[in-house]
């Protein structure tokens, strides 16, 4: 049900791959929503994905570009602003890739070179997204821009690799980034530290399922799905959230809150007898 929360907001979602993509479920919500949208992915991502479907289905432009290209950036929002009809209210970067990952190399051998593309495709985007939108005046007052994190930016979660230092260079990015765009222009930045999701790009992740499974115990509230992330998203581009920015978020059903849980200790227990009491109901305490 809609509750037009973005009614008459211009917006602009890049990283959508597929029906599994967190962006994917973002661009779908912000139209239900009352957005007009532009969308964005690389050319190749886009040939091998199915971008051209969500824009037929939600009258979207497509614009290819590199997330990593000034240039490419540029044609994205001038394009978007264009096509739009007014500066743009909204920005999603959903941008994340690790060749060291792809390539299974562990994080005591990495190949620097793909270390350097790792950083600048899922971190340095960022900043060059915000720099050239700003420098083109593209956003308007009180605009909002979000990037997806994840909780490995602060603790280190095995294979999750080199992706853990762009994640927190990401999250400093929102911050730097978060004041002088906000100082100067009203435009608030956040990143959103989402749950692990079953998405295309994080199936490359050593050991996804088993990690799924883990969080899944350990959050009161379980894993957060992407459909649920979109919808935290739309709230922070709503008019309601108009002074929150350079905040890192968490949307992981308490998962960083944890230290230990019932269901997580039990997967190292032989039963729950030890955890009910004499009638045998759940102890939580």
């Amino acid at each position: 049900m809609s509750h037009n929360l973005l009614k008459g907001k211009r917006g602009i979602v890049f990283g959508a791959l597929n029906d599994m993509s967190i962006a994917w479920k973002v661009a779908e919500l912000a139209v239900e929503e009352g957005a007009v949208i532009t969308l964005s992915n690389t050319p190749m991502a886009i040939r091998m994905g199915d971008l051209n479907t969500l824009g037929d289905k939600l009258n979207a432009p497509v614009i290819p570009a590199d997330a990593t290209s000034v240039e490419d950036l540029e044609t994205v929002f001038s394009q978007s602003v264009e096509l739009l009809g007014g500066k743009i209210d909204f920005v999603l970067h959903s941008i994340g890739m690790s060749p060291n990952v792809r390539k299974k190399r562990t994080y005591d051998d990495l190949d620097y070179g793909m270390l350097q593309k790792t950083l600048d495709i899922s971190a340095v985007s960022f900043h060059k997204m915000l720099q050239v939108a700003k420098k083109l005046d593209a956003i308007a007052d009180y605009g909002s821009v979000v990037a997806l994190s994840y909780v490995a930016a602060q603790r280190t979660f095995f294979g999750y690799n080199d992706m853990a230092d762009a994640k927190s260079l990401l999250e400093s990015i929102a911050r730097s980034f978060g004041y002088i765009y906000g100082r100067e222009k009203n435009v608030r930045i956040n990143t959103i530290s989402q749950s692990p999701t079953p998405t295309t790009a994080g199936s490359g992740v050593k050991g996804m399922e088993n990690l799924l499974d883990f969080s899944n115990k350990m959050s009161p509230l379980g894993n957060a799905s992407a459909e649920e992330c979109a919808a935290y998203c739309i709230t922070l581009f709503s008019d309601f959230t108009r002074k929150v920015t350079m905040q890192n978020l968490f949307h992981d059903g308490g998962f960083s809150s944890m230290g230990m849980s019932l269901r997580a200790m039990n997967q190292y227990s032989k039963g729950m007898e030890e955890f009910t009491d004499e009638n045998g109901n759940i102890i939580y305490g």
